[in-house]
C-alpha cells in the first residue's frame, strides 16, 4: 500500500487550513457533522429520483462514538457514501467539495440544502487529532473503502469491509499537554455541549451510547449503571415552526434556556422574510439589561444559522448599536459565508437583512408604545439610555429613526410621556418644549427654575439620565417646537411690561450687583436680579451651549480636560434677601462680600454642584450666625 501527498501543495496549505481559516478548534464536531449530514441529504435526494435507492427516512441518523482507552472519537452517518474515486477526490484533494459539486449539478432540483461548499471543513480534524481514518461504503457499490492519514506528509487508500453504506470518520485524539486538553471532546458533556451550541438544528438525529443511573429490578435503593442511546440534538427549531402554534411558555423556555436569563423575556418577534433575501428570525427584546450591557467588554450581536447550523455566536452586523440589546437568532440559506463558515462574506445579503430586522424591532417597539405603555416603561427603564445614546451618537444621524420612541417625566401629568403627546397638549401661548435636568424626579421638581414655567402652566420635562440633555440638544425640535432648559439663562415668559420693569429695577441696583460679582472672583459671568422666582431667593442659570448637567457630565469622563458652564447668579427681586443685601452694600460692604460667597454656595448646592472650599463656607456661615 503506497502513501500518496495531497494533490494541493502538501504540508504548507494543510497547515493553513488546520492554523489560520479555523480560530476554534471545538468547530471540527461541526464541520464532520455537517458533512455527515449532507451525505444524508445527498442520499435522500438521490432516492427522490432513483427508484432503486430505497430508505427510510426515519432511519436517517448521524451516530457518535467514543472509545476512552484508544481515544478515538467517531463519527459515523448512513448517508451517501464514498467510492474509492470519492476518496481520491474529495479527501485526496483539499478544498475539493463534493458537497458543492452536488449543489451545481442538482441546482434546479427543489429544496436542495446542501451545507458545505469549500471542501475545508473535513481538515479541521486535524486540529485535534494526530490521525483520522474515513471507512467509506457508497450506496451504488458493494465494496469499501479505508481513507487513512496523519497529516501532510500524505494519505492512503485500501480496500476495507464495512458491512452498511455510508459514512465512518475516526479521530485518534492528539495527546494532552500543559496547555491543551484533547481528552475533553471524550467527554460526554462536552460532545453534548458542543453538539447543543452547533448542530442543535441538523434535520438528522445525532445520537451517542450514554450512561445512566437506574433502580436495580427488585430494589428500592440499589442503583446499577445502564447504556442506553440518547438524541442529542432537537433538530426542528423554534423559529421554523408555525408561530401560531407555539405557546408562550415554548418561547419563554427558549430563551431563558438559550441566552442563559433568569427572567421572561419582555416581547417576542418572530419572523419570516422571502423575496430577495429570505430567513426566518427569532428576537427577543429582554425585561432587564444583563450585568455587563453598559460596560465597554458587552459584545452586542444576534447568533446566526444556516441550514440548522450555528455559524456565529454573535453577528454584530444585523444590529444597530442602538438596538443592541435584542437578542435572537437568525437562519438564512442566501448568506456568503468565508471559507471557514466562522465569519460572513462582506455581502448585500447581510445589509438586506439587518434593515429589515431594525424596521421590524422598530415598528414592534412603536407598537408596544402605543399599545401596551406599562410594558414599554418597563423596557425604557432598562433600555431607554441605548436609544437616547443613538439619537446623540453619529452627530444624530439616526436621530430621526429614534425620536418617537423616547419618553420623559412629565410635571403635569406625573408619569412619562412621548414627545408627540407634550407638543399636542401644549398651551395655545407656548412656544417651545420645556425641560429641567437634575438627579431625581423630586430634586427637580423642587428647583427655583421650574417655578416661572409652572406658574403658566407649561408642562416641564424633567431629564433624570446623563444623556437625556445631549439627545434633546442633538434633536434641537420637535414638530418645529425648540428645545428649551429653564435653566437656560436666555428663558423669557415676560410680557414686554415685565421686561421693561425688570431691566430698570437691575440698572437701579448695577452697583451692588457689579460688587457681588467681583466678590465671586470670576465664578460667575453675571449677576442679575430676576422675576422668575417665586419662593427661592437665589438660582443660577447657564449661558450658552454647555449647561450644570452637561458639565457634570463632561467632567466626570476619565480626561484632563474640564468643561465649566458659563454661570450667572439670579437673586430673586421679591425676596427679602435683596433688602439684606442693599442694606449691607451702603453700611458694611466687608459682610456682603461674605454673604455673596453663601448665597453663592446655596445656589450650587442646589444645582448639586460640588463647593470648592467647604471649609471657608462653613466658617462663613458660623460667623455670621454669631454677630
Amino acid at each position: 500500500m503506497k502513501k500518496k501527498e495531497f494533490k494541493s501543495s502538501s504540508k504548507r496549505v494543510l497547515d493553513l487550513m488546520i492554523n489560520s481559516i479555523y480560530t476554534n478548534r471545538e468547530i471540527f464536531l461541526r464541520e464532520l457533522l455537517s458533512n455527515a449530514s449532507d451525505a444524508i441529504d445527498k442520499l435522500y435526494y438521490q432516492s427522490l429520483t432513483d427508484k432503486n435507492i430505497a430508505i427510510e427516512k426515519d432511519e436517517l441518523r448521524i451516530l457518535i462514538e467514543v472509545d476512552k482507552e484508544k481515544r478515538t472519537l467517531s463519527i459515523i452517518d448512513n448517508g451517501c457514501g464514498m467510492s474509492e474515486k470519492d476518496l481520491e477526490e474529495n479527501l485526496g484533494t483539499i478544498a475539493e467539495s463534493g458537497s458543492l459539486r452536488f449543489k451545481e449539478e442538482n441546482d434546479g432540483q427543489k429544496d436542495v440544502d446542501i451545507i458545505g461548499q469549500f471542501g475545508v471543513g473535513f481538515y479541521s480534524a486535524f486540529m485535534v487529532a494526530k490521525k483520522v481514518e474515513v471507512l467509506s461504503r457508497n450506496y451504488a457499490s458493494e465494496e469499501s473503502y479505508l481513507w487513512a492519514s496523519d497529516g501532510a506528509d500524505g494519505y492512503t487508500i485500501e480496500k476495507k469491509a464495512k458491512e452498511e453504506v455510508g459514512t465512518k470518520i475516526t479521530l485518534y485524539l492528539k495527546d494532552d499537554t500543559e496547555d491543551d486538553n484533547f481528552s475533553e471532546y471524550l467527554e460526554e458533556y462536552t460532545i453534548r455541549n458542543l453538539v447543543s451550541k452547533y448542530s442543535d438544528y441538523l434535520r438528522y438525529p445525532i445520537m451517542m451510547e450514554v450512561e445512566n443511573s437506574q433502580l436495580k429490578d427488585g430494589s428500592d435503593s440499589e442503583y446499577e449503571t445502564v447504556k442506553e442511546m440518547a438524541t442529542l440534538n432537537s433538530m426542528v427549531p423554534l423559529w421554523k415552526k408555525d408561530k401560531n402554534k407555539i405557546t408562550e411558555d415554548e418561547y419563554n423556555n427558549f430563551y431563558t434556556g438559550k441566552f442563559m436569563d433568569y427572567e421572561n423575556p419582555l416581547k417576542v418577534i418572530h419572523t419570516t422574510m422571502e423575496g430577495l433575501t429570505t430567513y426566518k428570525a427569532l428576537l427577543f427584546i429582554p425585561s432587564h439589561a444583563p450585568y455587563d450591557y453598559y460596560i465597554k467588554e458587552y459584545k452586542k450581536g444576534l447568533q446566526l444559522y444556516t441550514n440548522g447550523v450555528l455559524i456565529m455566536d454573535k453577528c454584530e452586523e444585523l444590529l444597530p448599536d442602538y438596538y443592541s440589546f435584542v437578542k435572537g437568532i437568525v437562519d438564512s440559506d442566501d448568506l456568503m459565508l468565508n471559507i471557514s463558515r466562522e465569519t460572513l462574506q462582506n455581502d448585500k445579503h447581510v445589509k438586506q437583512i439587518a434593515k429589515s430586522l431594525e424596521t421590524k424591532i422598530h415598528n414592534e417597539l412603536l407598537d408596544m408604545l402605543k399599545n401596551d405603555f406599562e410594558k414599554y416603561k418597563e423596557f425604557f427603564k432598562a433600555f431607554g439610555n441605548q436609544i437616547k445614546f443613538g439619537v446623540y451618537n453619529l452627530y444624530g444621524m439616526n436621530k430621526d429613526k429614534l425620536k418617537d420612541l423616547l419618553i420623559f417625566y412629565s410635571s403635569t401629568k406625573k408619569d412619562y410621556i412621548t414627545l408627540d403627546e407634550y407638543v399636542n397638549n401644549m398651551k395655545k401661548d407656548q412656544t417651545a418644549i420645556y425641560y429641567a435636568c437634575g438627579e431625581t424626579i423630586d430634586k427637580i421638581d423642587l428647583m427655583p427654575q421650574t417655578e416661572q414655567v409652572k406658574k403658566k402652566k407649561y408642562d416641564v420635562l424633567y431629564l433624570t439620565d446623563y444623556v437625556d440633555e445631549f439627545a434633546l440638544q442633538m434633536l434641537k425640535e420637535y414638530n418645529e417646537k425648540e428645545f428649551k432648559n429653564v435653566s437656560d439663562e436666555s428663558l423669557d415668559l415676560d410680557s414686554k411690561k415685565d421686561k421693561e420693569k425688570l431691566k430698570k429695577v437691575n440698572e437701579e441696583n448695577s452697583e451692588l450687583l457689579t460688587f457681588i460679582k467681583d466678590a465671586l472672583d470670576g465664578e460667575v459671568e453675571e449677576v442679575r436680579l430676576t422675576n422668575k422666582l417665586v419662593n427661592h431667593p437665589v438660582c443660577l442659570t447657564t449661558q450658552g451651549a454647555v449647561s450644570v448637567e452637561m458639565q457634570k457630565v463632561l467632567n466626570a469622563m476619565p480626561t484632563d480636560e474640564k468643561i465649566n458652564a458659563k454661570l450667572i447668579l439670579e437673586i430673586n427681586e421679591n425676596h427679602d434677601i435683596l433688602n439684606k443685601l442693599k442694606s449691607l452694600f451702603n453700611d458694611d460692604k466687608e459682610t456682603l462680600k461674605s454673604y455673596a460667597k453663601v448665597i453663592y454656595s446655596q445656589a450650587k448646592l442646589i444645582e448639586g454642584l460640588s463647593l470648592d472650599n467647604p471649609t471657608e463656607i462653613s466658617n462663613i456661615i458660623c460667623e455670621l450666625l454669631s454677630k
